[in-house]
């Protein structure tokens, strides 16, 4: 029996369903209300763990259709949560265009293959913003199968698909990750991706054919060079698109210097006052906090 886009949408949204924590939940509310925001995603490794150490991973999307500049704009909060500090990092961006961006209309590459892996929609302000939500989660699962498709071997493992196709998003962009994070993504999130590749990509109107956990996409030749020379632009644009945002996170990351400095603590032991100047130009701060930082360390190694 063959099974529609709906087996997908069903999948996605019991998946972005699952249970948070309501310290989570509550700074996701908090952060989407401050916003006007009409959805908040919930991502990363604290969302696999359950662990409120380190930094939650949040998207907040907004209302509108028009993004002001180079999207997303990121951020950095705290709040106080029974004595303890929770952190956040935040992207901030239209659900409108995180929708367009994981139907792969867009050139970018970040939003679909980011959010075809685990996530959970956290907050939305109503039920339309909740179906949008999912629906564009679907879409990104049947961009990411597609091009999983068109990359992997003519048979193999929905594993062998899916390895092929973070291999191929990670090099096209800068990463900092160790050779061989696909692998990483695809042994801890198991659950999430087991049976996920055929129901993408019927979904996605390309059928499959199984052999025990063996998988032939049915891709027509035609098809597959258009699904290349789409790839192929993305891939192109891949690094200079993330040098821009990298550019753009420098001089308007909301909270950079407090984020900085709690990262230097927790990795180095070293203290880093956030100052009003360091608040304002991190940028300018940054030589005399990694001055601080080098002395940090040869008193350590001195010691």
């Amino acid at each position: 029996m063959s099974v529609g886009p709906s087996a997908l949408v069903e999948r996605i949204a019991a998946r972005l369903a699952v249970p948070i924590d309501p310290a989570v939940a509550e700074f996701a509310r908090a952060l989407g209300d401050a916003a006007g925001a009409r959805a908040v995603l919930f991502y990363g490794s604290n969302l696999r763990t359950g662990s409120l150490d380190g930094v939650l991973d949040f998207y907040i999307l907004l209302p509108g259709t028009t993004e002001s500049a180079i999207w997303p704009t990121v951020s950095y909060h705290e709040r106080d949560h029974q004595g303890v500090t929770l952190r956040a990092k935040v992207a901030t961006m239209r659900l409108a265009t995180f929708a367009r961006a994981a139907s792969g209309d867009l050139t970018d590459t970040t939003i679909w293959a980011r959010f075809v892996q685990p996530s959970a929609l956290i907050w939305a302000v109503d039920d339309t913003a909740r179906g949008e939500v999912i629906a564009a989660i679907a879409s990104a699962a049947k961009t990411a199968a597609r091009l999983a498709a068109t990359l992997g071997p003519a048979s193999g493992t929905a594993e062998d698909y899916w390895r092929a196709l973070f291999r191929a998003t990670y090099s096209a962009e800068f990463r900092v990750e160790k050779s061989g994070r696909e692998n990483d993504i695809l042994s801890v999130n198991a659950e999430h991706f087991a049976g996920l590749l055929p129901l993408a990509l019927e979904a996605g109107g390309i059928p499959s054919g199984h052999n025990g956990s063996t998988l032939t996409p049915q891709l027509a030749p035609a098809e597959r060079a258009r699904i290349l020379g789409w790839w192929k632009r993305r891939r192109r644009m891949g690094k200079p698109l993330n040098l821009l945002r990298l550019v753009k996170a420098s001089t308007t990351f909301e909270g950079a210097a407090r984020y900085a400095a709690w990262k230097i603590e927790r990795h180095t032991g070293m203290p880093v006052a956030v100052t009003p100047f360091r608040e304002r130009f991190p940028l300018l701060a940054a030589p005399q906090v990694l001055l601080d930082l080098r002395r940090h360390r040869r008193r350590q190694r001195a010691g």
